[in-house]
């Protein structure tokens, strides 16, 4: 009885640090995601308002998993489907954006400015994705969610986009080597297509 109790407590607790992650997800998403658009519109970096932009659809999966685990839907299985294949969906909505800007700033041979503020935005962004990525995806498997590990995929890709934006700027800000901002682009919107078709499968989340 006692050992049920016990699995019962840790259960809820892994729920409700599941929404808490969501939660504190969504907030970072929208600093993030406002400095990170800022910046790439100023430096006229492609890459880096394809990555600020990709905040506010991570933030639609902090709010998916959020309305997930809201009320009677907490232990609805078809709840959980119908999260699922939402968080898969938001991985692709940005690719076709993405790709056809970078297609069209490597055509015209944009120039991208130096920005510092992009530089520590996406600096930041890779010490602070993985710990949440990682967590989330921990939480997905105690509570049985592949929304929440679909969420914590995404916070990992982010971390990961995060990473290759940096080197964009730094190659350009260093080299003047503007062609390798869309040519990233084009690359993350590649790995949003892969990451939302595994996503929608259930494949590769826990």
């Amino acid at each position: 009885m006692a050992t049920t109790t016990n699995t019962a407590g840790l259960a809820l607790r892994a729920l409700r640090y599941t929404v808490i992650f969501a939660w504190v997800s969504l907030a970072w998403m929208a600093a993030e995601g406002g400095f990170g658009l800022f910046a790439g519109i100023e430096a006229g970096s492609v890459a880096l308002i394809s990555w600020a932009l990709g905040s506010v659809i991570e933030g639609l999966a902090s709010i998916i998993v959020i309305w997930r685990f809201t009320g009677t839907r907490t232990l609805s299985e078809s709840s959980e489907r119908t999260a699922q294949r939402a968080v898969a969906i938001s991985f692709w909505l940005l690719a076709p954006y993405i790709t056809i800007q970078a297609v069209r700033a490597l055509a015209t041979h944009s120039t991208v400015d130096k920005t510092t503020l992009g530089i520590a935005i996406t600096a930041t962004s890779i010490i602070v994705m993985p710990f949440l990525g990682f967590t989330k995806r921990r939480l997905g498997r105690q509570v049985n969610s592949r929304a929440t590990a679909g969420e914590g995929t995404q916070n990992l890709l982010c971390a990961a986009q995060a990473a290759a934006v940096l080197i964009g700027l730094a190659a350009n800000a260093w080299f003047d080597a503007s062609w390798l901002d869309p040519t990233i682009a084009i690359l993350l919107a590649a790995w949003a297509v892969r990451e939302g078709g595994e996503a929608w499968r259930g494949e590769d989340c826990y």
